[in-house]
């Protein structure tokens, strides 16, 4: 077994502005930070954690950098939309978002036990990439 095999992973995201991004959180996702420090706030999800830091450099904001797996993403895309969230268009080869800013993944990793994915990616106040998952069962 490797060294990091049983580490949690967090993951941490740049902020230009900590304030903004922390409104964003609260006021679009709902989020409260559980600890902060200087320079730093950090977050826990169904049992995972992430951090936003304050850095002078900024995401490009070109792929998913962080993204919740949810049971019911039209709900929650909806909601999201009425808080204010833009959800990204996606038209590429393969991969395009409907109306509803979600599109439709053929394949999942077959130890999820699903056949596909349902999808859609909005930016944070700081131009993150974040993105919403369903998994699409076997009927």
């Amino acid at each position: 077994m490797g060294l990091l095999a049983r580490a949690r992973v967090a993951t941490r995201l740049p902020a230009q502005d900590l304030e903004r991004a922390r409104r964003f959180y609260s006021e679009k996702l709902g989020l409260e930070p559980v600890d902060e420090r200087p320079g730093g706030l950090l977050y826990r999800c169904g049992g995972a954690e992430f951090a936003l830091f304050q850095s002078a450099g900024a995401s490009p904001g070109t792929f998913t950098q962080m993204a919740w797996q949810v049971d019911d993403i039209d709900s929650v895309v909806a909601l999201l939309t009425r808080r204010g969230v833009v959800f990204e268009v996606v038209d590429l080869p393969g991969l395009r978002t409907g109306e509803d800013g979600i599109a439709e993944i053929e394949g999942n990793y077959p130890s999820k036990g699903a056949r596909g994915e349902r999808a859609a990616w909005f930016r944070d106040s700081e131009g993150n990439m974040l993105g919403i998952g369903e998994p699409v069962h076997q009927s």
